[in-house]
């Protein structure tokens, strides 16, 4: 995956827009392509995805104008039909409508004890290789003023990030029997509208509640500030949303499956999926991820197995696009700094080589 970085200082959704749909046109359109061909390949009718992805715009459009607005100016940018940039952004919301994979995508692991110690963090993105040739580093300001920080899909309103306010936030998908094709608001916008509005954990709790979905997902937030809550798993699904706290120790680890008690009766990973298998892995490191920088929070996060541990996903190219999965990027976020420190590739690859910061 080639990582593009962006900065753009306009508070203007449109301006904004049509910047990144000029700027990076050949590679949202080729970002298009492949996912349009994905939900295909996946038994997704396309006059399915255009329907659940412009049902999705309109529910964007009601819960944040300003998002909407974004995601048509860059649509108008690109040259693209808006109907298919809508559903990129709705990507998670279509897929929500097959059966659920063997596997998910994402461990997460943040450290974020009562007091003064600013959050540590870690999380690999784990996805298709085939689907995400270019990723973006975007830089916003944000029309409250906020600056955002943030990694995601070309075209794609947000995803993983940090603000100004000292507000971080990790993504997972998950799967849930309430997933459904009443599309709902992309999951991915609800993450860039906590960015861009959130001072504190309550505030992103209270922001991601205001939303209706139709495709499970959680976020994982957390702030610099020395509060209460500090952290959260914000689990999210059409049947309803869960708070997750950390435990007393500090920790709050996710990857793709539900941990609340009541949204966990109607979980629909399959029992095969390495979700549990990968949670494991990541609580029996904690007590190694507490100390030093990045480097040292991937390495222990890996373990003695490096880059064989279940957090590190390897493509089979022999398998079908469809069901080969990468570890396309680990990251890290310092919220203190309102820095993402990042590597494309898994964390042992981090380990070895160090990582960027932006």
């Amino acid at each position: 995956m080639n990582l593009h970085c962006f900065v753009t200082d306009t508070q203007n959704p449109h301006i904004r827009g049509q910047q990144i749909g000029e700027t990076w046109a050949a590679q949202i359109g080729k970002t298009v392509a492949l996912y349009l061909d994905f939900f295909n390949q996946v038994g997704v009718s396309p006059e399915q995805v255009r329907a659940i992805g412009e049902a999705s715009l309109q529910a964007l459009t009601e819960w944040s104008p300003s998002l909407a607005q974004e995601l048509v100016a860059t649509a108008e940018g690109a040259g693209i039909p808006l109907w298919q940039l809508a559903s990129l952004n709705a990507r998670t919301e279509i897929l929500a409508v097959m059966p659920a994979s063997l596997e998910g995508e994402c461990s997460t692991a943040v450290y974020a004890p009562a007091g003064l110690e600013s959050p540590k963090t870690i999380q690999t993105w784990d996805w298709h290789d085939s689907l995400v040739p270019h990723g973006m580093l975007l830089q916003l300001t944000a029309s409250s003023g906020i600056t955002v920080k943030l990694f995601t899909e070309l075209g794609m309103l947000g995803k993983i990030g940090v603000n100004s306010a000292g507000v971080g936030l990790h993504f997972n998908i998950l799967h849930h029997a309430s997933d459904n094709a009443i599309a709902g608001v992309p999951v991915h916008a609800i993450a860039r509208r906590i960015l861009e509005e959130a001072t504190s954990v309550e505030e992103a709790i209270a922001l991601a509640r205001s939303a209706r979905v139709s495709a499970s997902t959680v976020l994982t937030v957390f702030s610099h500030r020395d509060a209460s809550p500090r952290a959260a798993s914000i689990e999210m699904s059409a049947a309803g949303i869960a708070v997750v706290l950390p435990g007393e120790d500090g920790w709050i680890t996710h990857t793709n499956h539900f941990l609340d008690e009541a949204l966990s009766l109607g979980e629909r990973t399959p029992d095969a999926s390495t979700t549990y298998a990968r949670l494991a892995h990541v609580n029996a490191a904690r007590v190694d991820m507490i100390h030093g920088d990045l480097n040292r929070r991937a390495a222990a996060m890996c373990g003695a197995a490096g880059d064989e541990a279940p957090i590190c996903f390897h493509p089979d190219l022999s398998m079908p696009a469809t069901e080969r999965w990468e570890t396309l990027l680990t990251i890290g976020i310092d919220s203190e700094h309102g820095v993402l420190e990042y590597a494309a590739g898994n964390p042992m690859l981090l380990a070895r080589d160090g990582f960027q910061r932006f």
